[in-house]
């Protein structure tokens, strides 16, 4: 027994606790040694009003108070206020309270203390409750002391030492004079005691969960003291709250305590009743048991304290203050378009914060929900931003029932694995989920979602990817006999897994929410493992592949109008029609950004030779400068790869520009893993006739589009024209077309005043051929146009079963280049001219057409008469026409009719693709 130097007169046993902690290497002589430094250096320190020490009993006895303190199985109390019970005065409560909590971060350094200090001093309530944590990094700190102390590493008493640095420093910034001089005589008798617990911490080798709370929590305790000083050096008088002495928490888990309501009201009453001050600054994350033991409030503990010392007083709204300007609709971190939310019901909030979102822990929200206390988010270092209010649902969002109203925000958690437990013995059986979850809390896994099939079949269930193992051994073990028997079928595990929640008042009983939310992955190609939505109303939740969580959250996002809908573009090809159209993109998309919600963002081009890549979009003011400077070497895959796998944006699609049959090949691929396709590129659908079937069958079946208008009639309407008259039912009897833009403005201009081969080169001249003009001659595109309609109304025809009148003189189709070509034409003007001369005497022109005979199953290319009057006649420059005869169309065939040719159109058919997917995956149409 040991007299403590101290006013009161304290008596010292060493308890049983403190010696069993210590490690056997230790005599119990140094173990009795240890606990008695540990108590002379808290002689000097608050011991009549809170222990310090660890291991054993104290009892101290003061004129001024009476208190009852405990620290593990130290308890220490002062016995001369045992009949001096003070007259105890009823707490003011009500909306003259505000209460605010500033976290670490806005309590990180002397310029924002001082920041902190002028907002208190601002709110113009009548008393204010002001809660703070400690300085940021702080709490780290202390828990890496106690670590470094238990673990035997002597540098814990360094890192003590740059604890008391920190504080010294910033307090010699802040205060001065008296003040300046109490806090540090305080900050030196605190590190003083510190440095005697964690030496006997360090001699245990041990440190209870007590010690080491009572050791974190210091650093609340300087934070109060720093602020309180601050405020009453500007002229507003204040104290600190210790609030280990009023607020009563009973710990029910290794990282969870309840509040005691009642006790913690009847000691804020006595501790008012000695100190009633306007404006109190309370340390947050602290507390204490009913037996006077120090403790935390765990995860979010701040917070938790305003909340309940709020609900205390009745406060007329609790304030959280952040670095965030206020509850994001997503991870803004994930989705780059989320917006801040003005308003969120508690039910909300609480359902975000359960998945994860950084709102607040759902304890934090109970006590002020009974009081319907609201809580304000906002920004320290924004203030003007209005924040984010949790409160009931306000009046006029309950009212309303629109997608964007009812689905607030998205929220996810990774790093789950789905446990699937299944098999027919399991129907009608009472008591099988019992006893799976029972297995389940037996290796204290956390179950963070249930789904059960109505069948009764099979119960799947998430929980956290670290715990599924011992949970997989558990139920294997439990039901060894029903899976030996056949009664289960299997245990099946699902790793690499994430949740999707979709957080909103009363979507349940908001027709389209669910089928909304659906589409929008089903678009994005995310396939969904698991569904779960409670009849609370509040959440949608989905599971899927972790790999897909960004992008499914983004699709989801996107689709509720939270943010635009983006596409992440891929151009393969910036020639001619390629390169039109990044200059059509660049012209129109802020009009479409701001009028229509579509971002379009260029991602990657890729020619022949060199690609460029970006992150967030390539700019489009100089994307051919942006080429020739830091073009890489082309790689397709890796460009794929680039544009799709970025996770960026939710929605892919490849442009392809070129002529090129082996980039065709890789369409199904790419439809496979979810881009969508848009091209110009006929090489595809006019190829093998298995692969253009294997193709379409794709597209059919997924929600990933295909899209191809301007194969046919570059920007003319021809392709969505055919698929409407098939889908509605009508029957093609003939299509039969002027399909080449080039063909067509030869033939137009070989009216007989010049040769066939000077109206050839004045083509070439004018850029309607290709540089070769035998590729336009020949016919070979024509037929391709044609096998492509073929195909699309319903003919299994390969190219070469199409008979193509080629207009190449064969003595001419060797020659070795374009302009050996060009030389000899003139050589053969004769034959074009007797035909022309021919159809001309029967009052008929020659056009160039393509025929799709649907009812004789053929095609063909040829140089055909038309009577002067027959619309095929009446064209002009490079002008294509298309007439169908239908069904419905048998006597008078639908014609469309337009400009055919030319990098503009085609481009602008293309551009026409792209904005038809944007519609398709939910931008406004």
């Amino acid at each position: 027994m040991r007299l403590l130097a101290s006013s009161p007169l304290c008596l010292a046993v060493p308890g049983p606790r403190l010696f069993s902690s210590f490690s056997n290497e230790h005599s119990p002589a140094s173990v009795l040694s240890a606990s008695k430094t540990v108590l002379q250096s808290c002689a000097g320190c608050r011991f009549g009003q809170r222990s310090h020490g660890g291991g054993s009993l104290s009892i101290g006895v003061s004129s001024r108070r009476t208190k009852h303190y405990a620290l593990d199985n130290c308890v220490f109390a002062s016995m001369a206020d045992v009949s001096l019970n003070p007259k105890v005065s009823e707490v003011p409560k009500g909306e003259m309270w505000s209460v605010h909590k500033f976290g670490g971060t806005c309590m990180g350094t002397t310029s924002r203390i001082q920041n902190v200090a002028d907002i208190v001093i601002q709110d113009s309530s009548e008393r204010k409750l002001i809660i703070v944590s400690a300085m940021s990094k702080v709490t780290d700190m202390m828990y890496n002391l106690v670590h470094k102390a238990q673990s035997r590493d002597d540098s814990y008493t360094l890192a003590l030492d740059d604890v008391y640095e920190k504080h010294f420093l910033t307090s010699k910034e802040l205060l001065d004079g008296d003040d300046l001089a109490r806090f540090l005589s305080q900050l030196h008798n605190d590190i003083s005691n510190l440095k005697a617990m964690l030496h006997a911490i360090y001699i245990a080798g041990h440190a209870t969960e007590s010690f080491s709370d009572f050791v974190v929590g210091h650093g609340e305790m300087w934070s109060a003291q720093m602020l309180s000083y601050v405020i009453n050096k500007k002229g507003r008088p204040c104290t600190w709250m210790d609030t280990r002495d009023v607020l009563i928490v009973n710990p029910t888990s290794s990282n969870q305590v309840d509040p005691d309501f009642a006790e913690s009201d009847r000691r804020l009453e006595k501790w008012f009743a000695r100190q009633p001050p306007e404006t109190i600054i309370a340390t947050g994350f602290i507390a204490s048991t009913p037996q006077n033991i120090p403790t935390t409030l765990k995860r979010d503990g701040s917070d938790f304290s305003a909340a309940i010392l709020g609900a205390l007083v009745r406060a007329r709204q609790v304030t959280i203050w952040t670095d965030v300007d206020g509850v994001f609709s997503a991870d803004p971190r994930k989705v780059s378009e989320a917006v801040i939310l003005r308003t969120l019901s508690y039910q909300e909030a609480w359902e975000m914060s359960y998945f994860g979102a950084n709102v607040l822990h759902p304890r934090t929200i109970i006590p002020v929900m009974k009081f319907n206390i609201p809580i304000l988010i906002r920004n320290i270092f924004n203030l003007s931003a209005p924040g984010t209010m949790i409160c009931q649902q306000p009046q006029k969002e309950s009212e309303e029932s629109s997608l964007e109203t009812v689905v607030k925000a998205f929220a996810t958690i990774d790093h789950l694995a789905l446990v699937n437990v299944e098999g027919t013995g399991m129907a009608g059986i009472p008591g099988t989920a019992s006893a799976i979850f029972g297995a389940v809390k037996d290796v204290g896994a956390n179950v963070i979602m249930i789904s059960q099939a109505s069948s009764e079949h099979s119960i799947c269930f998430a929980v956290p990817e670290k715990e599924v193992k011992a949970v997989s051994a558990a139920l294997q073990s439990r039901f060894r006999q029903a899976l030996d028997a056949g009664r289960l079928s299997q245990v099946e595990i699902i790793h690499n897994c994430s949740i999707l929640a979709a957080v909103g008042q009363k979507m349940a009983s908001t027709p389209g929410v669910s089928a909304t939310l659906f589409d929008s992955l089903a678009k994005a190609s995310i396939n969904v493992r698991a569904i779960a939505q409670g009849c609370s109303e509040y959440n949608i939740t989905v599971v899927l592949k972790q790999d897909d969580c960004i992008r499914a959250l983004r699709a989801a996002h996107s689709r509720f109008y939270l943010s635009k809908t983006t596409l992440a573009v891929g151009i393969i090809g910036p020639g001619l029609i390629g390169g039109t159209l990044l200059n059509q993109l660049r012209d129109q998309a802020a009009v479409l950004k701001q009028n229509f919600n579509i971002d379009l963002r260029v991602m990657g081009i890729i020619g022949s030779k060199t690609m460029v890549l970006s992150n967030l979009g390539i700019d489009l003011m100089r994307w051919r400068e942006i080429q020739k400077e830091s073009g890489e070497k082309a790689d397709l895959e890796k460009f794929v790869r680039h544009v799709h796998e970025n996770h960026t944006f939710p929605n892919t699609v490849l442009v392809d520009c070129t002529a090129d049959s082996n980039v065709a090949t890789h369409y199904y691929d790419w439809l496979c893993n979810g881009i969508h396709v848009i091209t110009p590129n006929k090489k595809a659908n006019s190829g093998p006739l298995d692969r253009y079937l294997k193709l379409r069958t794709l597209q059919r079946k997924s929600y990933t589009h295909y899209f191809y208008e301007a194969t046919v009639g570059a920007g003319l309407p021809i392709i969505s024209t055919l698929q409407g008259l098939l889908e509605t039912g009508d029957r093609i009897l003939q299509i039969e077309g002027i399909f080449s833009g080039t063909l067509s403005y030869i033939f137009n201009n070989f009216n007989g005043t010049r040769a066939f081969s000077d109206v050839v080169a004045e083509a070439k001249k004018a850029g309607y051929t290709e540089p070769d003009p035998r590729d336009d001659l020949s016919g070979s595109d024509v037929a391709r146009k044609v096998i492509i309609l073929a195909r699309e109304s319903g003919l299994k025809l390969e190219l070469a079963d199409i008979p193509v009148r080629s207009l190449v003189p064969e003595q001419l189709r060797a020659c070795s280049s374009a302009e050996e070509f060009m030389q000899q034409l003139p050589n053969f003007d004769g034959d074009m001219s007797r035909e022309r001369n021919e159809a001309e005497s029967d009052g008929e022109v020659l056009r160039y057409v393509g025929v799709v005979d649907v009812i004789n199953n053929r095609g063909v290319v040829e140089l055909k008469k038309y009577k002067k009057d027959h619309p095929f006649a009446q064209l002009s420059e490079s002008d294509n026409i298309i007439a169908f005869t239908t069904m419905r169309y048998k006597d008078q065939p639908l014609i469309i009719r337009g400009p055919g040719a030319g990098s503009e159109v085609t481009a602008a058919g293309v551009f026409s693709d792209i904005l038809r997917l944007a519609s398709y995956l939910g931008a406004p149409s």
